[in-house]
C-alpha cells in the first residue's frame, strides 16, 4: 500500500547542500512505492510568522497556506530534513512548520539531519524531537544523520565515498520503521477517532 509522505526542507542559503539529501529521501522513499511530495520552504515562501493558519478565518487565509495546509492534512506520516545552524534549528523550516498545529496532529514524523561537519547536525535533530512531539506528532527512534554532507551525496544526490555508502546502508531500516508507524497510525485513526 503507498502512503501520503510529506519531505519538508527548510534552508534559504543560496547554496544550499541539504537539498541533496531531501532529494535522495524523496526517491528512496518513492523507490519503496510510497507516494513522497518534496515542501521546500523556501519555494513556498511564507512570510515570517504573523498568524498561524487556524488565526484566519475559514477561507481568508493566503492561498499558498491553505494549498500548504491541505497537503499536511491529506499526509500519512512525514520526514523532516533539517541542517544545523549554530547548534541549533534551521530557521526557514521552523517557520514553515509554525504555521499549522492541529493539521500536524495524529501522525508520525522522522528527522533526518546534516552539516557540514562531522557531527551531521545531531544537535538539531535533538530540538526538533521535541517541537515536532510538541506539535501533536509521534516522533520515530530511527534517524538518519549526514555529516559531511558535501562528501556524502554529489550534486545529483547520489551517495558517494564511505559517508554515502553508510547512508545506503541506514536508509532502508530508517524507513522500514517510518511507514510501520504510518501504517499503525492510520489504522488506529481508522479504527478511533483521536480523542480531540
Amino acid at each position: 500500500m503507498a502512503y501520503r509522505i510529506l519531505v519538508l526542507y527548510g534552508s534559504y542559503r543560496a547554496d544550499r547542500m541539504g537539498i541533496r539529501l531531501a532529494q535522495f529521501v524523496v526517491d528512496g522513499l518513492r523507490g519503496m512505492g510510497q507516494e513522497v511530495e518534496l515542501i521546500d520552504a523556501k519555494a513556498v515562501g511564507l512570510p515570517m510568522l504573523d498568524r498561524m493558519y487556524k488565526e484566519y478565518e475559514k477561507g481568508e487565509a493566503p492561498a499558498v497556506m491553505e494549498e500548504l495546509a491541505g497537503k499536511i492534512r491529506g499526509a500519512d506520516g512525514f520526514v523532516f530534513v533539517t541542517g544545523e545552524y549554530n547548534w541549533g534549528i534551521q530557521p526557514g523550516l521552523k517557520n514553515l512548520t509554525d504555521h499549522f498545529l492541529e493539521e500536524w496532529f495524529w501522525r508520525p514524523a522522522a528527522i533526518v539531519s546534516y552539516s557540514a561537519g562531522r557531527l551531521s547536525g545531531a544537535r538539531a535533530s535533538t530540538a526538533w524531537h521535541g517541537t515536532l512531539s510538541e506539535m501533536g506528532m509521534v516522533v520515530i527512534s530511527s534517524t538518519i544523520g549526514v555529516g559531511p554532507i558535501a562528501q556524502t551525496l554529489s550534486a545529483e544526490s547520489e551517495p558517494i565515498g564511505e559517508g554515502g555508502k553508510a547512508l545506503e546502508r541506514s536508509f532502508p531500516r530508517f524507513a522500514d520503521d517510518l511507514l510501520w508507524w504510518i501504517e499503525a497510525a492510520k489504522a488506529q485513526r481508522a479504527r478511533k477517532a483521536p480523542p480531540y
